[in-house]
Formats: structure tokens, sequence, C-alpha cells
């Protein structure tokens, strides 16, 4: 987790400096190129591509109207072990994998291409026992909030890289007698990429 953390903040710092450079506004032939956070309006479709990694797919689509955002987007995480994010987890004797799922966001923009929002998404989670290969699955609608800045490579394509908070309610399961209990909230870095089909500035 720790690594994650230390690896996206040098991404950031670097994918920042490139960010600034494009912000500047270009003035050959007296053209004017306004940053992508100044539309009025805008269509993106983006991936959290790292779920393909892992043999599980993510896809989103989102409308911007001034600085709010929706965003509904369905993952499926694959081999991805969700255990560990979690703030009190069992990941010593338990894995837990993203199934397909889908979920809605609403985010704001606070500053330039910084943004905030919060989300609901129904997850299932495939519980499964190490020591047995087990598995039974968990249904959580997922609360939280994020935060996260779009880092534009010219006029369409950017990365998001970000951080989310998930909150749910108490959910167990029995494993032949041992007890999974799925943590009530989880901490976990990602990163988008994504593309601005449309924009009205």
């Amino acid at each position: 987790m720790k690594k994650h953390n230390f690896i996206m903040i040098l991404g950031i710092l670097f994918l920042q400096n490139y960010s600034i450079a494009q912000d500047t506004t270009s003035c050959g032939e007296h053209k004017v190129n306004m940053p992508h956070y100044k539309a009025e309006q805008a269509f993106e479709v983006e991936s959290l591509f790292p779920m393909f990694f892992t043999g599980g797919f993510h896809a989103a689509i989102g409308y911007r109207y001034g600085k709010f955002r929706l965003r509904a987007s369905v993952i499926n995480g694959g081999d991805y072990n969700a255990e560990p994010a979690g703030l009190d987890n069992q990941k010593d004797t338990f894995k837990r994998f993203y199934k397909t799922s889908p979920g809605f966001f609403l985010g704001y923009n606070i500053w330039k291409n910084l943004e905030t929002y919060t989300f609901v998404e129904m997850h299932t989670f495939a519980v499964e026992q190490k020591a047995t290969g087990r598995r039974q699955n968990i249904r959580s609608n997922d609360f939280g909030g994020g935060v996260s800045y779009q880092f534009f490579f010219g006029k369409y394509v950017y990365l998001q890289p970000g951080l989310h908070l998930y909150l749910r309610s108490d959910k167990s399961r029995d494993f032949n007698g041992e007890r999974y209990t799925i943590p009530n909230a989880d901490i976990s870095p990602v990163i988008r990429i994504g593309f601005r089909i449309w924009e009205k500035q």
C-alpha cells in the first residue's frame, strides 16, 4: 500500500509539471487554447485500466456541466485482491475480488482539474478462503468519496490518478466455522485513462 502511494505521488508530481506546461495559452495566429477545466460542457469515456492486467475490466462514461461531473461505471476486478485495501481486514486468511458491479459518481471541480466527488457502487464481492479455495459472494452498497486530478496530454487524452475511500455496513459469511467479516472501510489509490470525446467552451 505504501509503495503504491509513493509511486502515485511521484507520478502526480511528474505529470503536474507536464500539465502546467500544456496549460499555457497558444498565441500563434492569435489563437488562444482554453484550458480543459474551463469547458462549459464535455463528454468523456475512461477506464481504470489496471483491471485489464488482472483479467477484469472497467469502463465509465462521464458528462461535465460547468464544475459538476456525473459519471457511471462498471467494474470487474478479475484476479485483483481488494482485501489488503481494507482498514480492518482479514487478508492473512481471505481474499476478496470485485465481480461485475455498477457505480455512480457526482463530482465537483474545486481547482483547475482537481476534482472531489462522492459515489455509490453496488459491489458484489467474491470472498475466498485461502486454505480451502471456497468462495462465497457478498453484496454491498459502498458509499464514499474521492479526490483526483486530470492530467491532459494534448487535446483529448488524460490520466486521472486519485484516492478513494469506500464505506460499507457490516456483512459476514461463515466458512466451515471460520467467520469472515468484510471491512467497513477501504482506502484505495486509483488511476484512470480517459478520452474527452467532445467539449463546448
